[in-house]
Parts: structure tokens; C-alpha cells; sequence
């Protein structure tokens, strides 16, 4: 198993998963955003989705005969203002491990896909049938990808399933990993440096149709992930059936109750103060994943708040400065 960007958040979390379920990982990471320190299951090999040779030549070293596919960007309002960024990593990325894979008739493939491939929503929950129209260039990335998915099958017999994320969040339980990201733009861990004597929690707008006018989000826990992504692939190993499935607890939260959950785990009070929109923020998106608990058997075992919280608290609190410190 090559796991792609197996050195970062959710990666990680994923190759851990997989050793524990028996699967041999190599882990092929560029360490741009990764960690070295959190490529603890599998080998590692430092390579850049965007270099086709190495990439190649890494498959076919290791034997490799099927692929997890998240080595890309993630920051939304980062693509909004640097589209170009994302095209070249997240799409000219994703091409390049589909043409190796095609060269070395690698037929299974889970990619790490993303619920702002859906836009706006029209419809809540959202189900995998809903429209596809991503408002900015980070869900347009992932789209493509998606989309090129069905010709790779037609043309080269490469079985791909699409897990479409909500917001990842806490960490390891068993304390191993967590959330490293330089600089941080995920509200848990942001409103937990808050908490804990750090700069203030910016909300992003409180103006939304919302019952309290912040966003609503479907926070995931990153090893319930971690979990489907093992149920995909074995899936895959066993049908040949591609797909795509979110993956969500189908539970809204606002920003305001993540700052109430932070209070409540911490026993600290979170600094907040009110920023503008942010540009590509969708007011709600959450998920259902009735298709994910039917035909993968899969059902969150951090489903509450308060539990994703406190795993993410455990682990800020045992690495202040992540893996360095």
C-alpha cells in the first residue's frame, strides 16, 4: 500500500490503520506540510507527488498494488487566493500517481476527496447524490480528480473510491499523533491555543443563516477516517466496485458550540473575537453517510463533540509545539 502524503494529518492516522489491519505501507511523503515524526507506521520514502519519475520508480521498487491517495493542499481560503497553487499540487499531483498507476497496472485506488466538492449545499444532509459545484478552487481540485476517475476504469481498469471528507478532526487516542499544520486554520485546534494561553480565536463571520449566525460543520474524527479508508480499500480488493461515500458524523455543529465543547474539555475559558467571512466558506455542510455505514460497514466510534475534543486536548497538551516540542 502507497500511501501518498502519508506523512501528514490525516495520512498518518491512515497508515496506522493499515498496519494495524495487516497491509504492508510505504509511506511517500514530500515533508512540505508532513512530519517526519508522524511517519511511525510503514517505510518511508521522501518523494513529491509532482516528480513523476521518483514517483514511479517508488511503486515499482516496493511492488506496490494499490494506492491512498492524500498528498494535497487543503487551506480554502488559501485557494481562493492562490488557485494556481492548488491546480499544479492537488490536480497535476493526482494525475501523475494515476499515470503510474496505469503504467504499472496498479488497479486500486482510495482518494482522499472532500465535501467542498459539493459547494453551496441545496440540500442538507447532503447525500452523494447532490450536485457538484465547488465555490472555490480547493473543491474544484479534488473534483477534477473525481471526474477523471471513471476514464481511468474505462481505459486502464483502475478501481477508484472517493471518500469525501467533512472537517477531520482530534487526534490519536492512543496519543501517538495528531495535528500539525504551520501555519494551524482548523477551528478546534485554533480554539484550543486559544484556551490554553495562546492567540485569540478569530470566528469567520456571524451573519450566516445559522441558528447563531456561525458556520455549521460535520466534525469527523480523524481515526474514524482513518477506519473507512481500510474498509475502502478492502472493499475494493474484494468488488472492484468504485464508488464515492461521504464521511461524517451527520451531525451540524456551529463555531459557537466548538468554542462551548473547548470550554467544557479544557475547563478554560476560549478568547474570541469576531473577523469577517472568509471567501469560499459554505454557511452549513453536513453530511449524511448512510451509504458509507451500509456498504462499508462503517460507523464512527468518536461520534460526540466532547470526544473529538478531548483527544485533540490530549495530544496539544502532550506536544505544545507538535511534533517538535
Amino acid at each position: 500500500m502507497l500511501v501518498t502524503g502519508g506523512a501528514g494529518y490525516i495520512g498518518s492516522h491512515a497508515a496506522k490503520a493499515l498496519v494495524k489491519a495487516g497491509h504492508r505501507v510505504v509511506v511517500y511523503d514530500s515533508l512540505v506540510a508532513g512530519h517526519r515524526e508522524a511517519a511511525k507506521y510503514g517505510e518511508f520514502v521522501r518523494g513529491d507527488v509532482l516528480d513523476s519519475a521518483v514517483l514511479h520508480s517508488t511503486m515499482k521498487a516496493h511492488a506496490v498494488d494499490a494506492v491512498m491517495h492524500f498528498a494535497a493542499f487543503l487551506d480554502v481560503g488559501e485557494s481562493v487566493r492562490e488557485p494556481v497553487k492548488y491546480y499544479r499540487n492537488n490536480v497535476c499531483g493526482v494525475i501523475n500517481v494515476l499515470e503510474a498507476m496505469a503504467s504499472l497496472e496498479i488497479g486500486t485506488c482510495v482518494f482522499s476527496s472532500t465535501c467542498a466538492t459539493y459547494g453551496e449545499p441545496t440540500e442538507t444532509p447532503i447525500t452523494e447524490s447532490h450536485s457538484q459545484r465547488p465555490i472555490n478552487s480547493y473543491g474544484e481540485s479534488k473534483l477534477v480528480a473525481e471526474r477523471a476517475f471513471p476514464h481511468y476504469e474505462r481505459a486502464y481498469g483502475l478501481h477508484a473510491i472517493a471518500l469525501r471528507y467533512f472537517n477531520a478532526a482530534g487526534a490519536d487516542p492512543d496519543g501517538e499523533l495528531g495535528e500539525d499544520h504551520l501555519p494551524e486554520i482548523h477551528v478546534i485546534p485554533r480554539a484550543l491555543d486559544a484556551a490554553n494561553g495562546g492567540e485569540g480565536l478569530k470566528v469567520f463571520g456571524d451573519d450566516y443563516p445559522t441558528p447563531d449566525g456561525t458556520c455549521l460543520r460535520d466534525y469527523i474524527h480523524v481515526t474514524d477516517l482513518a477506519d473507512a479508508h481500510v474498509r475502502a480499500v478492502e472493499q475494493l480488493a474484494r468488488t472492484g466496485r468504485s464508488g464515492a461515500y461521504n464521511l461524517g458524523t451527520g451531525t451540524p455543529q456551529s463555531v459557537k458550540d466548538v468554542i462551548a465543547s473547548v470550554e467544557r474539555v479544557t475547563g478554560r475559558k476560549v478568547p474570541w473575537t469576531l473577523a469577517p467571512r472568509r471567501p469560499g466558506d459554505p454557511a452549513v455542510l453536513y453530511a449524511s453517510a448512510d451509504k458509507a455505514r451500509a456498504e462499508l460497514g462503517w460507523t464512527p466510534v468518536y461520534p460526540l463533540l466532547d470526544d473529538i475534543v478531548r483527544t485533540a486536548w490530549m495530544w496539544r497538551q502532550a506536544h505544545p509545539r507538535g511534533y517538535h516540542g
